[in-house]
C-alpha cells in the first residue's frame, strides 16, 4: 500500500514590528525567515497571499512522506523551529494539514491529482478546509457513490485544474483539506460555480476560509517590501 504524504499549509502575517524595520531589514529578515524553511520537508513552497486577503501575507506549503508514525512529529518540530526564528514579527495566522489516502469513490490515481514534489508549480494555489454534514456519513454509499460520481464528471471537464485532497478527520477542525493548482482564475472560478450546482453541495457544512495565494520567486517577492 502507498505511504502516505503529510501536506501542511501555513499562512503567516508581517506583524507592526516588522513593518516598523527600514526596508532594507525588511527584506533581510523576510528572506533569513524563509531560509530557515528550506530543507523542512521534502518539499517546501512559498506564496503570496495578500491582497487576496488582509489578514495574511504569505503562505509556505510543506509536504513530506510518511515513512513511519514519527515522521509527522519530526516534520512538526522542523517547522515551529524555523517559525519561532521569527515569530515576533513575521507571525502565524492558520495551519491547514491532513494525509493523503485512496479515494473511496474513484479508482487509481486522477490524472489531475496534484504532484506536491513536482518541480514545477502553476501560478496560482487555492487552500481551504472542507467539512460534510453528519447526514451525509449517515446516507447509504451507493447514494455517496452516485452524487460523487457527478461531482468527479464536472471536476474532469477542467482538465487544466489539478486538486489534491488531504484527509484531516480527528486531526484538526475540519474533515479535508482541498487543495487546488490552476494558471486561470477565471476558469477556477467557473468550475465551482458549476460544483455549488451539483446535489453533493446539499451536504456542504462549512468550506471557509479560501486562501488564493501567488506562486512568486522569493527574490521577487520580497522586493515588494520596500
Amino acid at each position: 500500500m502507498e505511504k502516505p504524504v503529510l501536506g501542511h499549509f501555513a499562512v503567516f502575517r508581517f506583524s507592526e514590528a516588522f513593518w516598523s524595520l527600514p526596508p532594507a531589514q525588511r527584506r533581510a529578515q523576510a528572506a533569513a525567515w524563509w531560509e530557515g524553511f528550506r530543507g523542512i520537508a521534502a518539499a517546501v513552497h512559498l506564496y503570496q497571499v495578500f491582497p487576496t486577503r488582509t489578514e495574511a501575507d504569505l503562505l509556505i506549503w510543506s509536504a513530506e512522506p510518511v515513512e513511519d508514525p514519527e515522521a509527522p512529529a519530526r516534520f512538526f518540530a522542523r517547522f515551529a523551529r524555523a517559525a519561532n526564528a521569527c515569530r515576533a514579527r513575521i507571525q502565524p495566522v492558520q495551519t491547514l494539514w491532513g494525509l493523503t489516502r485512496p479515494s473511496p469513490y474513484a479508482a487509481g490515481r486522477s490524472p489531475q491529482e496534484i504532484d506536491p514534489f513536482a518541480p514545477e508549480r502553476d501560478l496560482y494555489l487555492i487552500v481551504y478546509p472542507f467539512v460534510k454534514t453528519t447526514d451525509w456519513y449517515l446516507l447509504s454509499k451507493d447514494a455517496r457513490q452516485g452524487m460523487m460520481n457527478e461531482h468527479i464528471r464536472v471536476g474532469r471537464q477542467y482538465p487544466a485544474i489539478r486538486q489534491w485532497l488531504l484527509y484531516a478527520f480527528g486531526l484538526q477542525d475540519q474533515e479535508f483539506v482541498v487543495v487546488y493548482e490552476t494558471a486561470d482564475l477565471a476558469l477556477f472560478s467557473d468550475l465551482v460555480q458549476t460544483l455549488r450546482g451539483t446535489e453533493a453541495r446539499r451536504y456542504t457544512l462549512r468550506d471557509t476560509p479560501i486562501y488564493t495565494a501567488l506562486r512568486r520567486p522569493s527574490e521577487e517577492l520580497f522586493a515588494d517590501l520596500g
